[in-house]
């Protein structure tokens, strides 16, 4: 058993480790509020652009049709972009999202198709980094604060691989922000571009319309600009997953610490105790002695 000293240097470490647990709860608190309305305040602007690209691709078909909208007509090359936080410290929320896309990964190999991926996070890097180190072709930091800097420089990215012909699909795997208790790992394709089903119709009142320029070449505009917002939102929905998860882990890490100081305490008490029980017996012994 441990001494008397040695167990109280235990519990003193254990406090300590409780300080800064409960201090990184309460930082994740105040910030999770923040990162949650920026989440929330994103959506109706994806939501919207999505109920206008369904509007628009109801009018294209053919070979009229933008090739982001309608893909190459092959699926043999895929591209996953999977979007963690560059931290830890927050339960499983990294792995969930990461254990997502992985089985989605293996089965796109077993199916044989050509897989490659970007990693928008450290956390997703280094999980996929032992598996996947020869399908990952770039890797994007996203930093304390979501970056539409960075989402450009990602969308462009893409883009550019779609342009030269090295992919025909392309998903995106995120955390969706539920509630402070629930961060669904989600997949979303972003080429060809998802077209939502009953996007409500665009009300003119009866009017008569036409769109200047067509509705090719409108998508042809608006459908780049929908893969960065997407990749946006996302990294958005991840931020507010990530404080709400490493608000929840730092909460029970601390009271883990309590129950652990607890204990340690009840057991320095017994070593304590056995420690004079043990001396009051010698002294005693002596005196007989004599």
């Amino acid at each position: 058993m441990a001494s008397v000293k040695e167990m109280r240097n235990r519990i003193s470490a254990v406090k300590s480790t409780q300080k800064i647990t409960k201090a990184m709860q309460m930082v994740a608190a105040a910030k999770l509020r923040r990162a949650q309305n920026a989440a929330q305040d994103s959506r109706p602007y994806a939501q919207r652009m999505a109920s206008v690209i369904a509007n628009l691709a109801a009018g294209v078909s053919g070979d009229g049709a933008p090739r982001l909208l309608v893909g190459t007509g092959s699926d043999q090359r895929q591209l996953v972009i999977i979007a963690t936080s560059d931290r830890g410290l927050a339960g499983g929320f990294n792995t969930s999202i990461v254990r997502a896309a992985r089985q989605h990964i293996d089965g796109l190999l077993a199916a044989g198709k050509d897989v490659k991926i970007i990693a928008a996070g450290r956390k997703a890097r280094d999980q996929l980094r032992r598996l996947h180190a020869q399908r990952l072709i770039e890797t994007y930091e996203v930093g304390g604060n979501p970056s539409l800097t960075v989402a450009e420089e990602i969308s462009q990215k893409v883009q550019a691989l779609f342009e030269a012909g090295e992919i025909d699909v392309v998903t995106l795997f995120f955390s969706e922000f539920k509630s402070v208790v629930t961060q669904t790992p989600t997949a979303r394709q972003l080429i060809p571009a998802e077209v939502a089903v009953g996007a409500p119709p665009i009300d003119l009142k009866g009017a008569a319309y036409e769109y200047e320029p067509d509705e090719a070449a409108i998508l042809s505009d608006l459908l780049p600009r929908n893969i960065t917002t997407q990749i946006f939102s996302a990294m958005l929905e991840n931020q507010a997953g990530f404080f709400a998860a490493q608000m929840t882990a730092m909460d029970n890490a601390t009271r883990n610490a309590g129950d652990m100081i607890a204990s340690l305490t009840l057991q320095m008490n017994r070593a304590r105790q056995a420690q004079i029980t043990k001396e009051l017996i010698e002294i005693i012994s002596g005196a007989e002695a004599i």
